[in-house]
């Protein structure tokens, strides 16, 4: 982390950060759950897809996320066979082992949903992955999936509630560090505005 994600904000960069990068979107049952990769968090992530199988809340998942450094599975192997551990089908969940960020989890992504349902056949998305992260999950599907339906759900593994974020120097640090990354991916186009 850099020395600006260290900073304290001030009640109108809070203000502006609660009101654009977390946010709240309706969710109805989708045909894909986009399972974006983490070695934070795992147990969290893991129990909200399982809560959304059990709500059927998806048709079929896709799991996003290679080796990390000092593992020996990748983090998509880690996360199927939790969840499948808890009950969701093996055979509706897609893999993708090779991704190391945000970027990858999708373009690694695509052509296997595409080979296995047929992208065209998707129309509704949702994105789950860490709540600091938040909408760049689906900005990132965004620039390469524009017609898709994108909704978000996100985890919180620390102690401090997501609104509070600014009162945890650990949480406001990853929260600063993503909302500082949002300006700059969408001008290399890495990311596109979303939602539009």
């Amino acid at each position: 982390m850099d020395d600006r994600s260290r900073r304290m904000p001030s009640a109108e960069d809070i203000a502006a950060i609660n009101a654009a990068h977390f946010p709240k979107t309706p969710l109805k049952p989708a045909d894909l759950l986009f399972v974006f990769g983490t070695r934070e968090g795992v147990a969290q992530r893991v129990a909200a897809a399982c809560r959304l199988w059990q709500d059927r809340m998806f048709r079929f998942a896709i799991v996003s996320g290679g080796v990390t450094p000092g593992g020996d599975a990748s983090e998509c192997a880690v996360i199927k066979s939790a969840m499948v551990a808890l009950g969701v089908p093996a055979d509706v969940i897609l893999e993708e082992h090779r991704a190391t960020n945000t970027g990858e989890n999708v373009f690694f992504s695509l052509p296997v949903i595409d080979a296995r349902l047929g992208r065209a056949n998707i129309r509704s998305v949702i994105c789950l992955g860490n709540a600091w992260t938040s909408r760049r999950y689906p900005m990132t599907l965004h620039r390469y999936w524009p017609e898709v339906d994108k909704m978000l759900v996100t985890v919180n593994s620390f102690a401090t509630p997501l609104e509070l974020w600014h009162t945890d120097p650990a949480l406001r640090a990853l929260v600063l560090a993503e909302w500082d990354k949002i300006a700059p991916y969408k001008a290399k186009g890495f990311i596109a505005e979303w939602p539009v």
